[in-house]
């Protein structure tokens, strides 16, 4: 749990100022579930730059409640969560003060959105609150003003969890946690985790990552894990102390950051994880002839495919469709083996590329038809789908036909606007794996939304 912060104080000599605003927004990661803002009566002068600064002047503040008065609700709205806010060192040594004025030691950990945007989204012009959230394409409002500076760092907090691959924030998260309460009770887990697409994480009582899967259904999915009576089932129900979980809304993103957070983390019971799912892939090659020709094989060659397959039946089955809807022979796919003509031209379905009668270019754009809607080599393009929500979309970047990785926008500018795109996409490994999962995602999921970026 994080209490995400932001104050605004008089100005003035180091450890003088008092707090004239603030705003406490309680996030699980997903979803706010608090929120606390008021003015504060500082009891002393607010420093004129400051009222500049963000409008705040004594007038407003003249029947605020003062600190003493508002100390319980920060207590309440802070336990058992780690403190959020952009340059974290400033606003919690503020609150430290105030607690400490009151006779009352205040100590929560905290993290630095300042810190972690510079780790995780390196080579930002600048890392201000103002700037970095415009070059995200985040909405900002009430600038300088504690309400809207916590909602804009509760949004780059968001987008930050999102790109943490390695999970550090979220382990982190745990072991402060489990501290202060340690759920051993499998239901209590259970009723707090969404029907939701995303990947879930389970963890020990140490906050380590055991186990990382996908589910279109996260709710569903743990409870067949800690009902299974399988070796890693009874293995995970032993160890498993919480869950956390994260939303992707899309199934490609659930899909493709659990094959690079299982590679990232190695959990220890994702080690005995199939190899690769995607067994067969459908390749092509130019005959002597000049004919474009299809041929299914085994997934491991070195070319790039133009799509892959879980089975060599799914693949046939596949081409023969091919077949069909483009008109293509069936020898020159390797479905009928012969030495002469296929089977479709002696009933006059095929125009004769097996016996050198149609011309080879006729021929060939009829199959650069099927490889251009399956294979995104050498393509500059965004993939769309859904989002967490009904408002956000999910995007993923493909550069010269190589996948570069995926954000959330909400926005169709932060897409529109090449640098902005840039800045939302979470960076992700172009590998084997993730080239087998777009592509046969992109096969199975015809209403998905392609915006050629040529």
């Amino acid at each position: 749990m994080y209490a995400i912060v932001d104050i605004e104080t008089t100005g003035g000599k180091f450890n003088e100022e008092g707090i004239t605003e603030i705003a406490i927004y309680r996030y699980d990661g997903h979803e706010v579930t608090d929120q606390f803002i008021s003015l504060v009566n500082p009891e002393r002068e607010i420093q004129p730059f400051v009222v500049n600064l963000t409008g705040i002047n004594s007038s407003m503040l003249k029947n605020a409640p003062k600190f003493y008065e508002v100390a319980k609700r920060i207590v309440e709205i802070t336990e058992d969560c780690i403190i959020v806010a952009h340059n974290s060192s400033f606003d919690y040594r503020i609150l430290k003060t105030e607690f400490k004025r009151l006779g009352f030691p205040f100590k929560r950990k905290t993290l630095c959105t300042v810190e972690l945007s510079q780790q995780l989204i390196p080579d930002m012009p600048s890392y201000s609150l103002g700037k970095l959230t415009r070059s995200l394409g985040i909405p900002i409002s009430d600038r300088h003003r504690a309400n809207g500076d916590a909602m804009a760092t509760v949004k780059l907090f968001k987008m930050l969890l999102d790109k943490d691959l390695d999970k550090v924030i979220v382990k982190n998260a745990i072991k402060v946690e489990q501290k202060s309460k340690i759920s051993t009770n499998l239901k209590d887990i259970i009723d707090k985790l969404p029907a939701d697409t995303g990947v879930y994480y389970i963890h020990n009582a140490d906050g380590e990552i055991i186990y990382i899967g996908k589910s279109n259904n996260i709710r569903k999915r743990i409870i067949q894990h800690f009902t299974g009576t399988n070796s890693k089932s009874k293995k995970i129900q032993k160890f498993v102390s919480t869950v956390t979980y994260e939303k992707t809304g899309s199934e490609l993103a659930a899909l493709l950051k659990e094959s690079a957070e299982i590679k990232a983390n190695k959990p220890i019971f994702n080690r005995a994880l199939r190899k690769s799912i995607f067994t067969h892939a459908l390749y092509q090659f130019t005959d002597k002839d000049g004919y474009i020709n299809l041929k299914i094989d085994t997934s491991n060659r070195e070319e790039m495919p133009i799509t892959t397959f879980t089975t060599r039946l799914s693949a046939k089955n596949f081409l023969f469709k091919a077949v069909e809807t483009y008109n293509l022979c069936q020898k020159l796919t390797g479905l009928y083996t012969t030495k002469t003509n296929c089977f479709k031209y002696d009933v006059k379905e095929c125009q004769g590329a097996c016996v050198n009668e149609e011309p080879a270019d006729s021929y060939n754009k009829r199959v650069q038809e099927l490889i251009e809607k399956f294979s995104y080599q050498n393509k500059d393009m965004l993939i769309i789908d859904k989002g967490r929500t009904i408002e956000e979309k999910t995007v993923f970047l493909i550069e010269n036909g190589i996948f570069k990785g995926l954000g959330f926008f909400d926005l169709n500018h932060q897409i529109n606007n090449r640098a902005i795109l840039s800045s939302i996409i979470t960076p992700m490994e172009n590998n084997r794996d993730a080239q087998h999962i777009i592509q046969n995602y992109m096969r199975r999921n015809k209403r998905l939304k392609i915006v050629d970026l040529n």
